[in-house]
């Protein structure tokens, strides 16, 4: 089993459930209110625990409550946060809305996050060396992820970067990362190629290699996901559940797959086993609170094997 690294953001997730989104100036009435972890990062780090994997999680929180609870949680998880650090800023928050239709809106206030800095990730240096595998997003700043996926992959890590939020990126990156998994939105903005279906994402992948990205996952919501490699592709159908919250979805995809992939699978062998990680997540409310453990995982794939 490989060692995987997550690196990124920490937030306290505050959901309302509601029959449909506001619009602009609108208020609505809501459901039941919950309160519970989340962050990109988190949400990752804790689908690869719950996966299986051996998972070290580096993240910044205030020195409030919120990042004391966050810091329990991912501890009482079984992740390994030695090196998680502390700013004077207080911990970040997401303000999520869920309709009926599982659809969602999120605004977050990044608060500690926003203060991970290329000196935090340079004293994170011997972590990051020893990993096999990198996991980033883009809920922290970004000089810091393009310093952690440069001194992973001159270690010889397998760098994973989810581009989300989307935000650009400085071209350098690109050529640290073994594995880029965007949504089709999100390869369009990076590839200037509009995205529509698989023959269209594959040229538009095909820009992307160009910048020195090694292999690419593209996300496409309840269709599936694609697999693009340089001498082929392949396309990894969703697997059919009745969701009720898509929020986290794409993390759990995430952390599921790096697991896979220590694990020793091939791409798409990962591919498949964090689709049903993921379709499980959407079956249930909240980020975290949706992710599946191993026996759920390998139950789904059993029953639709």
């Amino acid at each position: 089993m490989g060692k995987i690294l997550v690196l990124g953001s920490s937030n306290t997730d505050m959901t309302v459930k509601t029959a449909t989104l506001p619009a602009p100036g609108e208020t609505v009435l809501g459901g039941d209110f919950t309160m519970s972890p989340g962050g990109k990062g988190a949400n990752q780090a804790v689908a690869a625990i719950r996966a299986g994997g051996e998972v070290s999680f580096i993240c910044k929180v205030g020195r409030d409550q919120f990042g004391d609870n966050a810091l329990a949680h991912y501890s009482e998880e079984g992740i390994d946060i030695s090196a998680s650090l502390r700013s004077d800023r207080p911990s970040g928050v997401a303000l999520i809305t869920v309709d009926r239709d599982a659809e969602n809106c999120i605004v977050v206030a990044s608060g500690a996050n926003a203060d991970f800095s290329v000196e935090d990730v340079r004293n994170s240096r011997a972590l990051l060396q020893s990993c096999d595998i990198l996991l980033m997003q883009l809920e922290i700043p970004i000089p810091a992820v393009v310093e952690a996926a440069r001194i992973a992959s001159e270690a010889g890590a397998t760098v994973v970067l989810n581009p989300a939020p989307y935000c650009e990126l400085p071209e350098e990156v690109f050529r640290h990362v073994s594995l880029f998994i965007p949504n089709r939105t999100e390869l369009s903005s990076f590839s200037g190629v509009k995205v529509s279906d698989v023959e269209s994402a594959v040229r538009a992948a095909g820009v992307l290699f160009g910048k020195g990205v090694g292999k690419m996952i593209v996300t496409m919501g309840s269709r599936g996901s694609l697999i693009v490699e340089k001498d082929g592709h392949e396309f990894i159908p969703a697997l059919k559940v009745d969701a009720v919250d898509t929020t986290g979805a794409g993390d759990t995809y995430c952390g599921a797959l790096c697991v896979a992939l220590a694990e020793g699978k091939t791409l798409p062998e990962a591919a498949r086993f964090a689709t049903a990680s993921s379709a499980i997540s959407v079956t249930k409310m909240g980020a975290q609170t949706a992710i599946p453990s191993r026996a759920e995982i390998d139950a789904f794939l059993k029953s639709n094997s």
